[in-house]
């Protein structure tokens, strides 16, 4: 049976927003060795603005550093399925867009052969962690206080997690993998 895994950037009080944190080589390793054990990626629409056209773009100039273009074509490689009502269509390669059923999508794709579905975006992630179906956590933990912006998890009540392994970075992040 195939994992569901969340992979968040947060800061230490909370938010989980894309205006600030520590973006260096490093943490883009860590990333691209979590989407390489990944054969599919689940996003929402915001999610999915933030990242295309950009990390597309990226992967096809190959205009980053060596390390960022290795996340960008890695992430540009993988299927994408992005679950929204408003959106009318997606442009990014490997790409579906769906309207409905998020649920009954991740227990099929759990079902089938293959890697790891990788759950991109808060939306998502909260909706997939109430139906309890997200196998491993990873917080990607920043020393920033940011004071705003969105935060994780607001409706999962009670979910108790245990520590599978930890990594801090040169930068100070700190990666906290948890499983349920």
């Amino acid at each position: 049976m195939r994992k569901v895994i969340f992979a968040i950037n947060i800061t230490i009080d909370g938010y989980c927003g894309h205006e600030m944190g520590i973006v260096d080589d490093e943490l883009h390793e860590y990333f691209t060795g979590l989407l390489r054990d990944s054969g599919i990626e689940i996003l929402g629409r915001n999610t999915y603005h933030l990242m295309y056209p950009y990390w597309h773009d990226v992967a096809v100039n190959q205009s980053g550093t060596k390390t960022i273009n290795e996340f960008a074509r890695t992430f540009d490689s993988i299927p994408k399925i992005v679950f929204s009502t408003t959106l009318k269509s997606v442009e990014w390669n490997n790409t579906t867009l769906l309207h409905a059923n998020l649920r009954e999508e991740i227990m099929k794709l759990k079902q089938q052969p293959g890697k790891n579905i990788f759950i991109g975006g808060l939306n998502i992630a909260s909706q997939v962690a109430e139906w309890n179906l997200i196998d491993e956590y990873h917080f990607v933990v920043h020393p920033i206080i940011a004071g705003k912006g969105p935060r994780l998890f607001e409706s999962v009540k009670n979910l108790t997690l245990n520590l599978a392994g930890s990594k801090t970075f040169r930068s100070g992040v700190i990666a906290l993998h948890y499983k349920k």
